[in-house]
């Protein structure tokens, strides 16, 4: 089916806006596709360093023969619980390469934080320039040009958008995303956030948030409701770089098995080598991130990809802005409840139909394009397609019709809401954004007077001295990028859902970033310019007059000359050091804005 009118033009000025950018993108990769990767250019002292650490069947492979190479990009530690599976794929994936007739190296590791341990901690600070780190990270590995094709694996936060930089930055070479899947269902998300919230009005001790917590991060595996993590899986199937359904499978598994040694084997069938060659610079197309983009409001999905997706397109040469996400948002049903917009997990959203029931129904629709390359073949419609074991082999059937449970998943032409979760807020402030798919329709509206905070510390600090029981927009600014690196404010949701809860009307202002796990609370975040750059948010004061508007998409103070007023400064020197923090201070001076994508590599945005 033909995308509809609106899809199609969102997508048409995207590729007129990213001309200057794409064209130049692409001839450097077709220029480095006739150039290599070649390992018989290679000298013999280079290719002994290659091949001294192999075994001798991969030494001969790769030396005397042209057998194609995977270089395997890895996100594994074993303290990150989503990340501990990846711990035994490279033997997985060697063992299958050589089978197939090709070979397998670890060509690199990335760091990989998990924000859960990080989240109100200093450390949070380094969180967002981690993903600048992971595709420099990554970069250092393929530089080898000894492969011919990566396997990437990583999964949360900020490692899958720093791989995807890094492999549209070696775009002539194909790239699979390898997924680990979710941890079993634990304590369910919402009896977690509750006890979360009876321990910041101190009706349970910690103790109790303890046991909570426990139980619902229990084991190896995502966390299971839909946070970033989570989001970036949707992403990779949505835009073509998963097997078809291989994002929601749990680790442990004959399937899970199955599945790496299946993208192993795609691999190796889509280098120049092999009879369907897929350079990921191909894959990443305007169409391709129009799709993501979709598939983030359709799914409710975390509101960090709307930084991620700037920075990852424009490693690709493409140029993608907050206003194309909004307006795809106003065309695009809402068709999942999964936590934080809903009481389901990912494990439960998978079993009710999952990506492969909401990409049919996309493709129906005409909200999604079909016509685009992904590494399991030319269109979408790959991707509607669930795998399954069949007498211990893979095999792919075309998943239900039908959603296996309406109050998870629902078809496109009767969704949970006619537009997506991201409306994009424009006013006297500067520009931000807004998740409102979990915020109820009668608190979308917020105009109270703000409460101005240099600090979430100092923000929960006031909670517990009562001050903050009243009507409140809650401003924290000096949050952005270039004041601390941007951290999520995610430690505030509970006490400004109790807040809420209590019957006043809350609204969180920041430059700074939420978590992918926050939702009830109307929150206007990545407030461009920020405090730190300048912006009129540096010029609140206490008792301003906010109103933010997440139905008319725009945030204003009330009343205020703001030109008239000094802009605040704040000493970010406590931001500087301690925990890692002075080894990004290259980073927070060379930043760009967050509606550029917050990166340090690409700090510019097409004007």
């Amino acid at each position: 089916m033909t995308v509809r009118a609106e899809i199609q033009a969102v997508t048409d000025r995207i590729v007129e806006r990213s001309k200057p950018l794409r064209e130049p993108y692409l001839d450097r990769m077709r220029r480095a596709v006739e150039q290599g990767p070649n390992r018989t250019a290679l000298s013999c002292g280079n290719m002994a360093h290659v091949t001294a650490g192999c075994g001798p069947d991969d030494k001969d492979a790769l030396s005397f023969s042209p057998a194609a190479n995977i270089g395997i990009i890895t996100a594994y530690n074993d303290m990150l619980s989503a990340h501990k599976p990846y711990e035994t794929y490279p033997s997985l994936i060697r063992q299958t390469a050589r089978a197939a007739g090709g070979a397998a190296q670890v060509a690199g590791g990335v760091p990989a934080m998990c924000d859960g341990v990080t989240q109100g901690q200093p450390g949070m600070e380094l969180s967002l320039f981690s993903r600048d780190v992971i595709a420099l990270a990554a970069g250092v590995g393929l530089s080898h040009n000894a492969y011919d094709a990566a396997m990437f694996l990583g999964i949360c936060d900020k490692i899958v958008p720093g791989l995807v930089i890094a492999a549209a930055t070696f775009g002539h070479i194909p790239a699979v995303f390898v997924p680990a899947g979710p941890m079993p269902s634990g304590l369910p998300n919402d009896q977690k956030a509750a006890v979360r919230q009876q321990f910041a009005k101190g009706e349970v001790g910690r103790d109790e948030l303890m046991k909570a917590e426990m139980a619902s991060y229990h084991s190896p595996g995502t966390c299971t409701f839909y946070g970033t993590a989570n989001t970036n899986q949707m992403l990779m199937e949505f835009m073509g770089l998963h097997l078809p359904g291989s994002s929601f499978v749990n680790p442990g598994t004959d399937l899970r098995d199955a599945l790496t040694s299946a993208a192993t084997k795609r691999a190796l069938q889509i280098t120049a080598a092999g009879n369907e060659f897929t350079p990921t610079g191909e894959v990443l197309n305007e169409k391709a991130f129009v799709n993501g983009m979709v598939g983030l409001n359709a799914t409710g999905g975390s509101t960090n990809l709307i930084l991620h997706m700037v920075a990852m397109a424009r490693a690709a040469g493409i140029a993608i802005t907050w206003e194309d996400m909004s307006d795809l948002s106003a065309v695009t049903p809402s068709m999942a409840k999964v936590y934080p917009n809903g009481l389901a997990d990912v494990n439960q959203f998978h079993a009710a139909g999952g990506l492969q029931y909401m990409i049919r129904e996309l493709l129906a629709e005409g909200l999604v394009h079909d016509d685009v390359l992904t590494i399991a073949g030319h269109g979408l419609h790959h991707y509607t397609k669930e795998p399954t074991l069949r007498d211990g082999q893979i095999a792919w059937e075309e998943a239900p019709k039908e959603s296996g449970n309406d109050m998870i998943v629902r078809p496109a032409s009767a969704p949970f809401q006619k537009t997506g979760g991201l409306t994009l807020l424009r006013g006297n402030l500067g520009t931000a954004v807004i998740k409102t798919s979990a915020v109820k329709p009668e608190r979308r509206i917020i105009e109270a007077p703000a409460m101005i905070f240099h600090s979430q510390e100092a923000v929960k600090a006031a909670f517990q001295a009562g001050e903050l029981n009243k009507d409140v927009i809650v401003v924290v600014r000096f949050q952005g990028p270039k004041a601390n690196g941007m951290p999520e404010l995610h430690s505030l949701t509970p006490p400004l859902g109790v807040l809420q809860d209590k019957g006043f009307k809350v609204a969180l202002v920041t430059d700074g970033r939420m978590s992918g796990a926050s939702g009830k609370v109307p929150a206007a975040i990545h407030l461009s310019p920020e405090a730190a750059d300048g912006g009129a948010i540096a010029r609140l004061r206490d008792g301003d007059m906010l109103r933010v508007d997440g139905e008319a998409g725009t945030l204003e103070v009330l009343n205020v000359d703001l030109d008239s007023r000094e802009v605040i400064t704040a000493d970010l020197s406590a931001n500087s050091f301690g925990i890692g923090r002075e080894l990004f201070e290259v980073f927070r001076q060379n930043v760009g804005p967050a509606a550029g994508g917050a990166s340090a590599i690409h700090p510019t945005v097409l004007a």
